[in-house]
């Protein structure tokens, strides 16, 4: 018991196994929450004008951490910090982190009050097909999220102190609180502001997660921190030379939502209908690709700044295959789940029937990407931690620039699906061009990716999501009235079993090593340390 509380402790130093493993229980935890936060926002405001106002005003406060803070202040700092830490130089890691944060924060201020007084024509230009309501409760929406970018960007960087000394409950603590305050910032002042009360309560949330949870964490580890403005110190232009490919590039892990709603603002519910299916899909996203690759970087890192590099490519590619094949799994599910889960997460209040079809349909065409985001994630994380940022950052901005007319294409051709289709091609040829990048630079090999279990594992996938989704639409089920809660838990619980069985047999017949891989870390990268931190978590419960 002890040991299983001690995995708990704030001061508890991780391996990359129980980080991942921590990780992954709080993001599926902040996905819990953020399913509530979805569902309350369906029922109290469903998919129409209000709705795709308060998504759409997301979209100028991620400009401007993306363009002001490079979208990854953390990522870059993380690999100069910790190479701080190998090398025993804390003075110049705190020093370092001093002069980040001073200089940046006031940059971000700057940014925020030049975007809050920009903001009406910025509107006007991205969401040309608003109605002039719709525009202006945008902007109102705006003007109320800016300022929450300043306390996500320095909380990003404290973040990176606290990952860069392996501890990592603090940092996952905060997406839980952001979450948390949207929904009491709703149910708390819903009547009185409207869904303003939402963008009120991401603000708070901004300041209570993501800022002071790290704060607080740094803070218990002696983090130290003296304002200061010397632009002169060569770690912090190291800095900016890392971090301004991030700045100028564009990624379209990120602007893919800005692209979608775009040209999604020509009609009444659109926006949020994607928004809804985009943020349901992001929950294994965020399971399997980001906390596997935020648990990975400070480690990727390590390995690179010690020039064990032979171990560095082998822990990528592990991690690749690892998360791809478990994702091409849960794409055969949720693509046989899509209409029952759907209809279970947000068919409430003002969410009709209509609304779950249409949002069923985008979900089980994003489903198909699944494997793509994950994969690219750390391949990402890769450049980041051998200290590269330019060139994926060339890469990816010129993936997305490529993409833009294929989004308006099959946007004019096939509708609002058509911008589904578009974005899975497009996180298709990102990740083609990270992986064929670092493996034209010899930095992770190809060759040595487990294709031979990819393939096992792609093709399970086919036959089990098949076989469920056959089932699920011809066995008849008990009739318990027109859009029953029990006839979508019959049909969930029928695609479940019918999965499961079909992935096993799958497994089995094609004698496939994931199982057991996935039950298991390969001790390669500080095996003491994996080695021990393992028998801590599977002897958890049975340890007095």
């Amino acid at each position: 018991m002890n040991k299983a509380l001690r995995f708990f402790r704030p001061s508890h130093q991780h391996s990359a196994f129980s980080a991942t493993v921590l990780l992954m229980g709080t993001v599926m935890l902040s996905r819990a929450i953020g399913y509530v936060r979805e569902a309350y926002i369906a029922y109290e405001f469903g998919a129409g004008g209000q709705t795709d106002a308060y998504v759409a005003a997301f979209t100028l406060p991620d400009w401007l951490n993306y363009i002001v803070a490079g979208g990854a202040a953390s990522i870059t700092f993380i690999s100069i910090y910790t190479r701080f830490l190998a090398e025993k130089r804390d003075a110049d890691a705190n020093k370092t982190f001093s002069v980040v944060i001073t200089v940046m924060t006031v940059v971000m201020i700057v940014g925020t009050v030049i975007t809050e007084i920009f903001t009406p024509q910025f509107v006007r230009w991205m969401f040309h097909g608003f109605s002039r309501e719709q525009a202006e409760l945008t902007v109102h929406l705006t003007r109320i999220l800016l300022p929450a970018q300043i306390f996500f960007y320095v909380g990003g960087v404290v973040s990176a102190v606290l990952l860069s000394h392996r501890l990592f409950l603090f940092p996952a603590l905060g997406p839980l609180l952001y979450n948390l305050f949207i929904i009491l910032g709703g149910v708390v002042a819903g009547r009185h502001f409207g869904i303003g009360a939402l963008a009120y309560g991401a603000l708070a949330g901004s300041i209570a997660g993501p800022f002071l949870a790290s704060v607080i964490g740094a803070a218990r580890i002696g983090t130290g921190y003296k304002p200061s403005f010397d632009v002169t110190n060569p770690a912090f232009r190291e800095w900016i030379k890392l971090s301004v490919p991030l700045m100028l590039g564009v990624s379209l892990v990120t602007a893919d939502d800005w692209i979608l709603r775009h040209y999604a603002a020509s009609g009444v519910g659109d926006i949020s209908r994607l928004n809804y299916a985009k943020r349901l899909f992001a929950v294994p996203i965020a399971v399997l690709g980001q906390a596997t690759g935020q648990a990975s970087l400070p480690f990727f890192a390590r390995l690179f700044n010690e020039k064990r590099l032979k171990e560095f490519a082998t822990t990528v590619n592990d991690s690749v295959y690892r998360v791809a094949a478990a994702s091409f799994l849960a794409t055969g599910w949720m693509m046989a789940a899509a209409f029952p889960l759907i209809d279970l997460v947000y068919r409430r209040g003002r969410f009709t029937v209509s609304d779950t079809r249409t949002t069923a349909v985008y979900f089980f065409w994003f489903s198909l990407s699944l494997a793509l985001w994950a994969a690219q994630g750390l391949y990402a994380r890769a450049f980041y931690a051998a200290g590269d940022t330019l060139t994926p950052m060339v890469a990816v901005t010129v993936i997305t620039s490529a993409s833009l007319p294929i989004y308006s294409f099959l946007f004019h051709r096939c509708g609002v699906v058509g911008l589904a289709y578009a974005s899975d091609i497009g996180i298709g040829a990102n990740l083609l061009a990270l992986a064929w990048l670092l493996h034209y630079r010899k930095m992770v090999s190809l060759r040595t990716l487990r294709w031979d279990e990819l393939g096992k594992s792609a093709l399970t996938a086919v036959v089990a999501g098949g076989i469920s989704l056959e089932v699920a639409k011809n066995i008849p089920l008990p009739a318990f009235g027109h859009g029953s809660r029990m006839t979508d838990l019959l049909q969930l619980a029928l695609v479940s079993v019918t999965w499961a069985a079909a992935t096993a047999l799958g497994l089995w017949i094609l004698k496939s090593q994931l199982p057991q891989d996935l039950r298991r870390r390969k001790r390669i990268a500080y095996p003491a340390v994996a080695q021990n931190e393992t028998k801590e978590i599977m002897g958890a419960g049975t340890q007095p």
